[in-house]
This record gives C-alpha cells, structure tokens and sequence, in this order.
C-alpha cells in the first residue's frame, strides 16, 4: 500500500507503532551469509561438546590469529592481541583498544559448560551380567530426555604418575556408544503414574557398558573386568584412576541442518556454545579496536557459576585487574566505565506449548538476537536488571551496526526463569545485558537454532568490540 493511500490514523500507526521484522522478508541477503556463517558454528559443536574442548578450540583458533599469552609485565598497543587460560576450562581473550583503559573496556560473555552427565566418583560396577557406569546429572536437564539415544564419553583422566590422558569414546564413526535403557511400553504400567518430572529419576541414569565376561572363570566381577581391561589397553587406566578424573556423558549426536528449507540448526550443547562461538568469532576479526575488548568464555554458569572457573569467583576481576596494572590505571575506575553484553541463549517462542510464553514479550526465530532485559523468576529474583540507560545504549551500537535484534522474556511471569553470567559482571560495578540467541528445546539433547539468529548474534558481538562509543 502506497503512503499516499493510508488515511490520517494508518499513518500515526505505522508512525507509532513496532514490530521487529522477520529477516528473511526484510534482508533476504543475509540468508546465504548466514548459511555460510553456519558451516564453521556446526563443526565447532561437533568437536567442543564439553568445556575443555571449547578452550582448546578457543586457543587453536586465537593462536592462528595472532594471538599471545598475556604477561601483565609487556608493554601492550593498540591493535595486539592477547589471552590467558584458567585452568583449562575457561579462557579470556583481549585486543588492546586506542583510548586509555581508564574509559572501561567492552566485555562479551559467554558460557561454555551444557547440561550433561557426569560419571560419579566410583562410577563401575556389574549387576546381572551387565556392566555399568553411575551418573550424577548436570545443569538442568529433564531427565526422561537422556534414556535410548547414543551417547559418547569425554573428558580427561589423570594416572598415578601425573600423565593426563584425553578421553573420547562414542564420536568417530567406527566408535562404540554408550546407553541408558528405559522400559519398552508393555512392562511401564506402574512407571507411567509417575509425575513427567520423575518418569526417570537421577539413580536410574545408568550407562550400559558391556555385557561380556573377562574370559577367566575365577574372577569375581568378570563383566565390570572386561570393561576395566578395554579401558586400560586403551588409555592406560585402572580403577583408581576414576578419582582423579573429570568425564562427561554427553549426545553423540552430529549437528545438523533441521527443516527441508535449512534454515535452522540442531545440536546439543548450543546453550550457551552458541554464543560462545559467535563471540569467539568476534574477537578474533576485532583488528584496531577503540576500546580494549575482553571476550570471556568461562565455565560453571549452568550449576549456578560456582567454583573457580565460573565467574562467581575472583578470576574474571583478577584478570581487568592484571590489564589496569598494566596501562597504570584503577581496576575500579576501570569497571565503572566498562560495558558488557553477557551472552546467553533465551528460550524462543514455540507455537506448540504457547501456554508458558507471553507472545507480546518473546522471541522469535529469524528475528534477529535477542536483548534479555531482565532474567531470574519470581519478582525477576537472581536478575541484574539492566537500566533503561544502558539498553538505550546497546540498542543504538545495534542500529547503528545494522544488525537485526528483539527483545524477549524467559516465558511468562511466574511460569518458570532462570539466570545467567550477568549478576556477576554487575558485581564488578559493570553496566551488563544479556543479548543472545533465541533457542527450541533448550537444555535437551539436540537443540534448535536458526541461521539468521545466529548470524546477528556475531554481528552484535562484532558491533561491540568494534570502535562504537558509549556515551558516558
């Protein structure tokens, strides 16, 4: 319809009023960049399913972009490029802006742990002519999800001697994969009163390993035996070893294209990689930026962010402090003129379960990243909250960078919530929002993205470890 044709009130309406554009009927374009965009995104889910995996990625791909250890005694410019790993499950890179560190650094945030299974402490044994591994879930998973799919196993073990050894089980094609069975329907009668939520609990979480005895009849557990020598000619490991080891159950599904049109991607683990990868990506084109970025993939924030990997710890601060002493300046003068975007993924809005969302304050696929203005639950409890100020500020990097974006709650109020890195950025006295990508299905064993999403999630990142000024 033609402008000239509208009457007085259409006028004012299309004036006044907004509703976030679906990118393919806007900016067709950006379909073939996003697809292309979505090929490097598929292989960094397929080769870092667990944490550690995401910081050698991190370092492969930093280091054959220039970048170096930080030494907080060498003297930094503009333009150079820097990281520091923490204890091999969390990493943060930087690229040394133009203006003082005094006018704050731009900070992007993501997590790289996902829901799982970890193998417990003293996880084999045999029962009835099978062998076992015990679980103890990680994150917030709803359990029924993890029983009859493959699963493999990663991870690391650590030998009386010291020698760490990588642990990859269920990937390669010529792999074997792990299991959980579930009760075929003629036998679940008494299963099905179960609640969804209990319909497999916690302790029924067991991962079939074997069902062949070690060939010597004089031997007490031959399966669980079995087991340990295929273990041990593999990797060099005996039972003892399991204390010191860190091993993680996780789908040994690929990712892959999902819809005939191919417009989305399916994968495990896409909270939060998928904001990991798009910040990572960031960073690494950042060249000569205005202010010094930091790019932090950091682990724990699916169990609340604890311990020292996370970011309710004091690494994170150590590190801006580590950069203020460098340039000679105050941490806290720092912090209080710093940004960040924390970057996180927020549930999209599924037509088949409407009921939990609010339509007029979710997200959408293809409409671009998604601004979380708030998270947390109940009265918006466990949530930064960002000002009106600094989403004014985001919102005009955004505009200005041409990149498609929406805001979205996490589900409607009361339904649900939950929490991410922002809290604790905003501890450091740091002006934080969360902006990422709308997921389906999140937190399940194959989760549900879309190309175009993805796309301005990366061009966001890259709009904020570019040159545009905050206003202060």
């Amino acid at each position: 319809m033609s402008k000239d044709t509208l009457s007085a009130g259409q006028k004012i309406e299309e004036e006044l009023t907004w509703q976030y554009p679906h990118i393919a009927k806007e900016a067709p374009e950006q379909k073939e960049l996003a697809d292309a965009f979505a090929q490097g995104y598929k292989k960094f889910l397929d080769e870092a399913k667990i944490e550690r995996e995401c910081v050698c990625f991190a370092v492969a791909a930093l280091e054959k972009a220039g970048y170096t250890v930080f030494d907080p005694k060498k003297e930094y410019k503009q333009g150079d490029k820097v990281y520091s790993v923490n204890r091999g499950k969390s990493i943060i890179a930087t690229t040394w802006g133009k203006k003082d560190i005094c006018e704050g650094v731009r900070i992007n945030g993501a997590h790289i742990d996902s829901p799982r299974l970890d193998l417990k402490p003293n996880p084999l044994y045999e029962r009835k002519e099978l062998a076992y591994f015990k679980t103890h879930y990680y994150g917030g998973i709803r359990k029924y999800q993890w029983v009859t799919i493959p699963l493999a196993m990663h991870g690391v073990m650590i030998k009386k001697s010291g020698e760490v050894v990588h642990v990859n089980i269920g990937e390669d094609e010529n792999d074997p994969v792990l299991y959980i069975s579930d009760l075929l329907p003629h036998l679940s009668a008494k299963q099905n009163q179960r609640t969804l939520a209990d319909g497999i609990r916690g302790e029924e979480l067991n991962i079939i390993l074997g069902s062949l005895p070690f060939e010597d009849k004089e031997v007490k557990e031959p399966f669980k035996l079995q087991v340990l020598s295929i273990l041990h000619e593999k990797y060099g490991v005996t039972e003892r070893d399991f204390a010191r080891a860190e091993l993680e159950v996780v789908p040994a599904t690929k990712a892959r294209d999902v819809g005939l049109d191919r417009s989305m991607i399916g994968g495990y683990g896409q909270d939060d990689k998928i904001c990991a990868y798009t910040a990572l990506m960031a960073e690494i084109e950042c060249k000569n930026p205005l202010y010094t970025s930091v790019t932090i993939l950091t682990d724990k924030e699916e169990i609340g962010s604890m311990g020292n990997t996370g970011l309710d710890s004091g690494y994170v601060y150590d590190y801006l402090c580590y950069l203020a002493q460098n340039k000679g300046a105050d941490v806290k003068e720092v912090c209080a003129h710093s940004a960040c975007l924390s970057a996180d993924v927020n549930a999209a809005y599924d037509p088949t379960f409407s009921d939990v969302y609010e339509e007029n304050n979710s997200c959408y696929f293809n409409h671009g990243c998604v601004l979380t203005k708030y998270t947390g639950a109940r009265g918006k409890g466990g949530s930064s909250d960002a000002s009106a100020e600094f989403m004014a500020k985001v919102i005009d990097i955004m505009d200005k960078a041409g990149v498609y974006w929406q805001i979205g709650e996490l589900g409607a109020v009361d339904v649900g919530g939950g929490g991410t890195i922002a809290k604790f950025v905003a501890e450091m006295n740091i002006d934080v929002v969360d902006l990422g990508v709308p997921i389906i299905s999140m937190h399940s064993p194959f989760e549900l993205s879309s190309k175009l999403d993805l796309y301005n999630t990366y061009l966001a990142f890259k709009a904020k470890c570019s040159s545009y000024v905050f206003a202060k």
